[in-house]
């Protein structure tokens, strides 16, 4: 762990430089509005340990698969997030000297990422080498209101005497991926230009042919008011720049302000992205960057209105949960049914592709229920779109007969991941999809998007789980073997008890869901029934077969589901025993030792507990939870916050907190050493799950919300916002009583610790704890 970050409730702060940690420090200071992002990197130059990293969604390269033995059913590429032209680049000489970090004494260090407002601030005083000091302050964002545009204020006051300062504002297109598998550039110029403070590039990806163009203006300011400066165009390979040379008195603080778009051929005509990118400019310049700051801030208040979540009394677990909520509204915000939640969103390279199962199992709920309606169902609907290209995976892998199998990790529904043990193995990624219908239909009770699309894919799913198990003469029972369950630390298990489970279920819920569209539209039933060949009748009698007589692993002494049929041949032990400087085991042990280990790297059969918990009892949950938790390591980003839930649940608070601790602050505090590549975007939602599941006990039953609050020990409150069908509730939660305010014009009826309690519209309800105790 590193705890150099300041804890701020609304801030994450570096105060003083820390060189050694600065590509941490990039990752967590990350700006985005969901069409494009980057890293928190320096604008002027830097040679010491840096990531400069600008991404544009839905822009990606298929990076030719690397192996050392090629398999049968290996994706041809693995598709990478693209490092785009850096468009924040602004050059600095002061007096001849260039700045630079790594070389120049550096005091009153300070960058901030406001997340309150959306924007990152770096403030310090440089010392040259002639003695002379120099002021620096800069503030940039990526705007969520002109959402293809960023903004840069860069201003440098002379301390000790006057200077001459040369500021080179510019846009580098010559850039690579840290990843690229083959060290390849993944870009050609198509065309480049430069006028008086102003500048533009066009570059094509090679391959799948994205086109984007990126411009900039520049304009200076002196005394608070524009001058007139020179500027030296600059054009070199995939560059260009101005270079501004300005005399500057002591005391005087000189300010260059830098705009920049970026507009690629997924919205605009390729023909029409140089225009385009000029009028953006000129529209935003002309607004000017107080304005646009202003904008952003606004913008962002809205957001923090609906989906904030207050904690009270304990300023860690506060920054935590902001920084989570922060960076996943800074990834992906609903507004394109072509994108999706990508693993570092604009914040690294590592991982490539922009969909894993972690969109279903952890992101959904929390767009569900902090977000509009269409933005969870535009989620979905992604998923149905590359349903054909889940047919074709599954036939490269020998299944027919429009069975589907979801990649592990995709750009555009086709299967990009190059690990066999993943790719062919990791098949519990298919129920993730199944149950994400589920969820969201069971929460927004929008089932005509079962007749609309989710038939459809489940039909698809659950036609893969029929031919991927296989009947076992000795048990009698159906079986699947070779699999990789979510814990990772175990490759070709047989059996493997949560997906065994998932699939068994999706089988279930496929049938009740045949049932729902008929009841619906019958019409449109029978019209996918024939364009699929469905066969309900011999199809779902398979299905229930299936289901009735699937294998799943168990110890009846321990009376525990195993992991998976060979679990107890592990030598099993705690993590506690593992010592210190052995974690995380990835880091420090071979492959070989971590497959033959106990230790599971994150929920399984606790994850499908999790999914699963109102078919078990309490006393099943409290097993599996105690004999499965000390074994594992939690070196997935996805595992803390399941188990966090599952541990407020069976009222092992401490365990809950804990866990929730980690959670939050996985990348704050950089827990598994891997920061620096990016933070982990996806497993962010499974904080807010931790708090409003876990902490909040919401749950959805029979079309009712259900809420067990409790506040953590130590917390003074704990308030968070949900929508539910319509209505939008706030529920704060202290030591003494829970809170449940209606802000909607229609009453609503919800179980609080098992108690009925209806809630007028625009109206609070407050219950000491005593009253609602379960």
């Amino acid at each position: 762990m590193k705890q150099y970050i300041t804890n701020d409730p609304w801030c994450v702060v570096e105060d003083g430089f820390h060189p050694e940690f600065n590509e941490i420090t990039e990752s967590l200071m990350s700006l985005g509005n969901g069409q494009m992002g980057g890293r928190g990197s320096f604008e002027e130059k830097f040679t010491g340990k840096t990531l400069l990293g600008n991404y544009v969604a839905g822009v990606y390269y298929p990076d030719k698969t690397r192996v050392g033995w090629w398999k049968n059913g290996y994706p041809e590429y693995f598709a990478k997030v693209l490092n785009a032209t850096n468009w924040i680049g602004i050059d600095v000489e002061i007096n001849d000297e260039v700045l630079d970090l790594n070389t120049c004494p550096v005091r009153d260090f300070r960058r901030v990422l406001n997340m309150q407002a959306g924007y990152l601030e770096r403030s310090f005083v440089v010392t040259l080498k002639n003695g002379h000091e120099f002021r620096v302050r800069s503030t940039r964002f990526c705007s969520i209101v002109d959402d293809e545009a960023g903004a840069i204020r860069y201003s440098i006051t002379p301390i000790t005497a006057d200077a001459k300062i040369v500021f080179t504002p510019y846009l580098d297109g010559a850039i690579r991926n840290k990843d690229a598998n083959y060290d390849e550039t993944f870009w050609d110029e198509v065309r480049k230009e430069t006028a008086y403070g102003e500048a533009y590039i066009e570059l094509c990806t090679r391959k799948t042919g994205f086109h984007v163009t990126t411009g900039m203006c520049v304009e200076v300011m002196q005394n608070g008011e524009k001058v007139d400066y020179q500027s030296q165009p600059i054009k070199h390979e995939k560059y260009v720049a101005n270079r501004i040379t300005l005399d500057c008195r002591q005391g005087q603080e000189t300010v260059l302000i830098k705009y920049a778009v970026n507009l690629s051929s997924l919205n605009y005509g390729v023909d029409e992205l140089l225009r385009e990118a000029k009028a953006y400019i000129q529209r935003i310049s002309a607004k000017g960057f107080e304005t646009m700051l202003a904008e952003q801030q606004q913008a962002w208040a809205d957001k923090w209105q609906l989906n904030d979540i207050r904690i009270d009394g304990d300023v860690a677990a506060q920054q935590g949960i902001r920084f989570n909520i922060f960076q996943l509204n800074q990834t992906y915000t609903g507004k394109d049914e072509r994108l999706n939640i990508g693993p570092k969103g604009f914040t690294g390279e590592k991982y490539g592709g922009s969909t894993y199962w972690d969109t279903e199992a952890y992101c959904l709920p929390f767009y569900l229920a902090t977000a509009d309606q269409q933005v969870a169902r535009n989620l979905l609907v992604y998923r149905h779109k590359h349903l054909q290209k889940a047919i074709e995976n599954a036939q490269k892998l020998g299944f027919t007969d429009g069975a589907a199998l979801y990649p592990m990790v995709t750009m555009n529904g086709e299967e990009c991941h190059n690990e066999w043990e993943i790719t062919f193995e990791e098949i519990h990624r298919n129920g993730a999809i199944a149950y994400a219908i589920y969820d969201y239909v069971r929460y927004t009770a929008d089932e005509m998007y079962l007749a609309q699309y989710g038939l459809e894919v489940l039909i698809g799913i659950s036609r893969f789980w029929m031919q991927r198990v296989n009947w076992s003469k000795a048990k009698q029972q159906y079986v699947m073997l070779g699999v990789t369950g979510p814990n990772e630390y175990e490759n070709n298990v047989n059996n493997n008890w949560y997906t065994n489970y998932i699939a068994a279920w999706t089988l279930r819920y496929t049938a009740e869901a045949v049932a729902t569209v008929k009841r619906l539209d019958a019409g449109a039933y029978e019209a996918l029934a024939t364009r699929i060949h469905f066969d309900e009748t011999a199809e779902l009698a398979k299905a229930a077969d299936i289901v009735e007589k699937m294998h799943y692993p168990y110890d009846p002494e321990r009376q525990v589901f195993l992991q998976q049929s060979d679990f107890l041949d592990k030598d099993l032990m705690p993590v506690s025993d593992i010592p210190a400087e052995q974690r995380p085991l990835n880091q420090h042990w071979s492959w070989d030792r971590i497959l033959r280990s106990c230790f599971i790297k994150q929920a399984d059969v606790l994850q499908g507990l999790y999914f699963f918990e109102d078919e078990f009892d309490t006393d099943t949950l409290r097993r599996n939870f105690d004999f499965y938790e000390p074994m594992t390591v939690h070196e997935s980003s996805l595992s803390p916050c399941v188990h966090s839930i599952q541990a407020s649940k069976l009222g092992m608070k401490a365990k809950a907190y804990e866990m929730y601790l980690r959670t939050a602050r996985l990348d704050l505090d950089d827990y598994n050493n891997d920061t620096e590549d990016g933070c982990h975007i996806t497993s962010m939602a499974g904080t807010w799950l931790a708090v409003v599941k876990g902490f909040g006990g919401l749950r959805v039953e029979k079309d009712q919300i259900v809420l067990a609050p409790y506040c953590p020990d130590g917390w003074e409150a704990l308030a968070f916002k949900i929508r539910f069908r319509g209505t939008l509730l706030q529920i704060t939660v202290t030591q003494q009583d829970a809170t449940v305010a209606n802000f909607s014009t229609q009453p609503i009826t919800l179980s609080l610790h098992g108690e009925a309690v209806t809630i007028g519209a625009d109206s609070a309800e407050t219950i000491a704890h005593k009253a609602i105790a379960a």
